[in-house]
């Protein structure tokens, strides 16, 4: 399976599947897929290429998802390789898209092989969500298609994103939430004047400084079990002609909240609204969510992928809800058990991109057990095994 997993994720490497494009990643997996007898359905929202495949009819549902898509190279000239030519050095398959998340997809369509062709008739259902819009802006790709299933009540009981989670080892860190994101564009309003005459004028970054101190050292909340306090940052801040001798007239600020569970959008909205208002500010506030926050607790999921991790690598994982949003955001909407795990994340978006190959197998391996331990019936099968056991044991003492 290792080889198989390897060359797989070699030949989706090879495709230069640049957000949004898919470059041909999917027919790729199509083409495994439908001889597992899955059902498949292409749906296209813009120039986004979104894949929904399944095999069953019953629950529980476990879909596995993830993206086809890759962030740009960088620099050409300062890769040791072409990221496109999937390249093994010292033990790591380099190019990008290797550890986001291209193993990822590999390792799902082999463990998906080797566990049909052990277990045909098992309880459930698989699936898979596919996009090539989770690395850019998102609009066309996963939530499209979420959307789709929430309309016809095609609903899922467990989500495993194929997302890069681990630091340092291959199964350290598995991911039960993410933070939301919550952005501001914020302008204050002054007058813009001649310098030398600040009576004539009012100066919007004079105006707004005690505000801005207020809001960066606002305890917003004190997180939870799971998640760190919310953070408020501005991300970009400008005001000003370019001149010396020039006050201006406005002052603009972009912010950004990552917050957890124990934060809503609008406690948030209403505190900063309070702020502005505290400080006599003539202010216009636009906001933008690009993501609620989601938690999914331990549960059957959790414990299914803690006991798969531990069997191949041996490692205790640990949970965690840092890093940026993913699209399993959107997949909570459907789901209430979403986890991540997949590879390093060591060297995701960066030059040199890589994975170890040795983890490939493991990857899928792991999620080969996930699924054995959610859809298979233990009991039955050890049932099955003990009567087994008899059967042979009295024909050979020939009793009974």
């Amino acid at each position: 399976m290792s080889d198989d997993t390897l060359s797989l994720a070699q030949i989706l490497i090879a495709r230069r599947s640049l957000t949004p494009a898919d470059d041909g990643c999917q027919e790729i997996l199509i083409e495994r897929l439908e001889k597992l007898g899955f059902r498949i359905e292409k749906m296209r929202f813009g120039e986004v290429d979104n894949l929904w495949a399944r095999r069953g009819d019953t629950a529980p549902v476990l879909c596995l998802a993830g993206h086809t898509d890759v962030v740009p190279t960088g620099p050409l000239e300062q890769w040791d390789s072409d990221p496109f030519t999937p390249t093994i050095r010292d033990g790591k398959l380099y190019g990008r898209g290797a550890a986001d998340m291209k193993s990822s997809l590999a390792a799902f369509i082999t463990a998906i092989e080797a566990f049909v062709a052990q277990h045909a008739n098992h309880q459930g259902s698989i699936a898979l969500l596919i996009t090539s819009d989770e690395e850019g802006i998102a609009v066309d790709g996963t939530v499209k298609v979420v959307e789709a299933l929430k309309a016809r009540g095609e609903l899922l009981d467990y989500c495993i994103v194929g997302e890069p989670t681990c630091t340092d080892t291959l199964g350290d860190t598995i991911k039960n939430g993410r933070r939301g994101s919550l952005s501001g564009n914020l302008t204050i309003k002054g007058i813009q004047g001649h310098i030398a005459y600040p009576h004539l004028a009012k100066n919007p970054i004079h105006l707004a400084a005690p505000a801005i101190a207020e809001l960066a050292q606002t305890e917003w909340d004190q997180g939870n079990e799971y998640f760190p306090p919310t953070t408020w940052h501005i991300s970009n801040i400008h005001g000003g002609t370019g001149a010396t001798n020039v006050i201006p007239g406005t002052l603009n600020l972009l912010f950004n909240f990552r917050f957890s569970t124990a934060s809503t959008v609008e406690s948030l909205q209403n505190r900063v609204y309070e702020i502005l208002g505290k400080h006599g500010l003539d202010y216009d506030l636009q906001w933008e969510l690009s993501g609620k926050p989601f938690l999914t607790p331990k549960a059957e999921l959790a414990d299914a992928m803690h006991a798969a991790i531990v069997e191949v690598t041996g490692i205790e994982p640990q949970l965690s809800t840092s890093g940026g949003t993913s699209d399993g955001r959107f997949i909570a909407d459907i789901c209430a058990q979403v986890i991540e795990f997949g590879p390093r994340n060591a060297t995701i978006h960066k030059l040199n991109e890589h994975v170890a190959v040795d983890d490939l197998e493991k990857l899928s391996r792991i999620y080969q057990l996930i699924m054995e331990n959610l859809l298979i019936d233990k009991t039955v099968v050890a049932d099955s095994d003990t009567d087994g056991f008899w059967d042979k044991l009295k024909k050979y003492f020939s009793f009974g």
